[in-house]
């Protein structure tokens, strides 16, 4: 695994060349890829298993959100919780049907963590899926990312042991305007 491990900034540099990495996001450990290259995203979805059940775009600002056609009609209810560990299933634009896997809508975050928030300056707005199986456990540690993907990501970071960080919660925004809760995780609503 020793080639395999990268800093922050080439794992950068891999990323926008179309790789695929395990990393430490904002919350837990992830396989992230960028949202804007689909062959990559592609990869992401095949190696996590998904089919119809996308990841989560991650953004290190609402402009990166905007550039991917995110309606901003939503911006100011999520803006008591952007940047933070919330995200929220919205719709976005059909020529980025590669992102929601033909369902029409994604989990969005803007991100508050500044590393991770540096990174996705650089790279753009990725599409990110927690490093595990689907029914397994979410990796830790970047050993057991490296268990569940072995040699069939481009790239690891290794951020130590995240055993202490909850997932992101995540909601979608009912007609009525409130918040559904799909998962709670860390971010307690108000």
């Amino acid at each position: 695994m020793e080639q395999k491990t990268l800093t922050s900034q080439q794992a950068v540099d891999v990323l926008k060349k179309g790789g695929v990495g395990v990393m430490p996001t904002d919350t837990v450990y992830g396989v992230v890829a960028s949202a804007t290259n689909d062959r990559a995203v592609e990869r992401l979805y095949a190696l996590k298993q998904r089919e119809r059940k996308p990841g989560t775009l991650v953004a290190a600002s609402l402009d990166q959100l905007r550039q991917l056609g995110v309606p901003e009609r939503y911006f100011e209810k999520l803006n008591i919780y952007w940047p933070g560990r919330l995200s929220a299933v919205l719709p976005v634009g059909d020529e980025f049907a590669y992102l929601h896997q033909g369902v029409g809508d994604i989990a969005i975050r803007v991100v508050a963590d500044k590393q991770f928030r540096y990174i996705l300056e650089q790279t753009g707005p990725l599409v990110t899926s927690s490093a595990n199986h689907p029914g397994e456990p979410g990796a830790v540690n970047v050993h057991q990312a490296w268990d569940y993907f072995n040699d069939r990501v481009d790239f690891y970071v290794d951020g130590g042991d995240l055993s202490d960080r909850a997932p992101s919660t995540i909601v979608r925004i009912a007609t009525d305007g409130d918040f559904e809760v799909l998962r709670d995780g860390a971010v307690k609503l108000v």
